[in-house]
């Protein structure tokens, strides 16, 4: 069956991670999304490599592992923005569309003649989403930013990482894009809240999206951690903030991620330890005091999970229902048999190398099956067809 938006297009003027996830998420779900690269140029992940995709010889092609990983399903046209031809096309396009995701620096579209207010007089139910790092008003307007600038500047990097004085200990940055990733996320949700409110007023909206709100609003449960203590968090490693026992313990082994949400499976997990006695103790029953009295209780978790291998502990752990894990790396993620089993890692046919692997949406619908069968695409692959559709010839621009 054809995806939930299969009724939908989106006009996806952004590049690099925050504008391509949101355009990515919504080509899963099926909408029709046409990506306007630079031309000559394309996205700028197009370059940012190694590495890269690889021939049948090992040769590498010109397809970035960054820009495969986040332009899945999407038609790509090239287009020189700065010349009224392009800027044409992209107006024609904008007729008949949907949705607009744009990720330009603060009044660049305007002087082009494709801002939101110049392509809503001819399309008054476009959904409009600009993306930025600091929103369309403000001090910081103008600036450019980056996903890493940005995990400093929201505080995530204040609380990651292992506190000063530990070896190793400093601000640490996560390990993927995740401001960039999560303004994908939102301006997804944005897009697709407006298109449900438009069926009530038949007219499109404008979402201003900026990387910096999206990392304050991240800070959850830390922010309010905050809020409501007047006290800053600190960086704890991998120690959960409010819940205990949770964190990572060398086994005998290796390492063990232990994730204990509630008093019941701490009790399991001293029974697991065969120390029952900890659930019984009034220092630790409770959660409250299981992290008030973290300092005591931690070393005698951790000695006695010294005891035995990885594979043991999960196993005992696993048969009591406490959370608990391995730490893979990427590679044994897709060795996992549940993500096998989900079918997460997927192969596309590709026009270089015959098929390249995508990670696919996580989405499942009982009802509208996602389809995966369009590869991210090559700079300007479908120019001529789209222009085509719009009765433009090539040559003209």
């Amino acid at each position: 069956m054809a995806g939930p938006l299969s009724n939908i297009r989106v006009l996806d003027l952004s590049r690099i991670m925050a504008g391509p996830w949101a355009g990515q998420i919504l080509a899963d779900l099926g909408a029709e999304v046409i990506k306007v690269e630079r031309k000559g140029e394309g996205d700028d992940t197009r370059r940012w490599g190694p590495p890269y995709l690889a021939d049948a010889n090992g040769n590498p092609t010109a397809e970035s592992g960054y820009y495969l990983s986040v332009n899945r399903g999407k038609r790509s046209v090239e287009l020189d923005l700065a010349s009224p031809e392009g800027q044409n096309v992209v107006r024609e396009l904008a007729k008949r569309s949907d949705i607009v995701l744009e990720n330009f620096k603060v009044g660049t579209l305007d002087r082009y003649g494709l801002g939101e207010a110049q392509l809503r007089e001819i399309n008054p139910r476009l959904i409009y989403c600009s993306i930025t790092g600091f929103g369309q008003d403000g001090p910081m307007a103008e600036d450019a930013a980056y996903d890493f600038m940005i995990q400093g500047m929201g505080g995530l990097m204040s609380v990651t990482g292992a506190p000063d004085g530990e070896e190793g200990g400093g601000p640490q940055k996560v390990g993927i894009p995740i401001i960039d990733i999560m303004t994908g996320m939102y301006a997804a949700i944005s897009v697709l809240a407006a298109l449900s409110e438009r069926n009530t007023s038949g007219k499109g909206d404008y979402i201003d999206l900026a990387m910096l709100d999206v990392a304050t609003a991240m800070l959850a449960n830390q922010a309010m951690n905050y809020l409501v203590s007047g006290k800053a968090p600190q960086r704890r490693g991998n120690k959960h903030p409010n819940i205990q026992p949770q964190d990572v313990f060398a086994v005998r082994d290796g390492h063990m991620v232990l994730a204990v949400g509630n008093d019941e499976q701490f009790a399991r997990f001293a029974d697991a330890l065969d120390m029952p006695e900890l659930a019984r103790d009034p220092r630790y029953a409770k959660n409250v005091d299981r992290v008030r009295n973290l300092d005591v209780l931690h070393p005698l978790i951790a000695e006695r999970l010294l005891s035995r291998d990885l594979a043991d502990w999960l196993a005992l752990l696993g048969a009591r229902k406490i959370p608990c894990g391995p730490i893979n790396t990427v590679p044994m993620v897709f060795e996992e048999p549940q993500v096998k089993h989900r079918q997460m890692l997927r192969s596309l046919p590709h026009p270089l190398v015959g098929e390249v692997a995508q990670v696919v949406s996580p989405l499942r619908f009982k009802r509208s099956g996602l389809v995966f069968n369009k590869a991210p695409p090559l700079l300007g692959a479908d120019t001529e067809a789209v222009l085509a559709e719009l009765g433009i010839f090539q040559k003209e621009i």
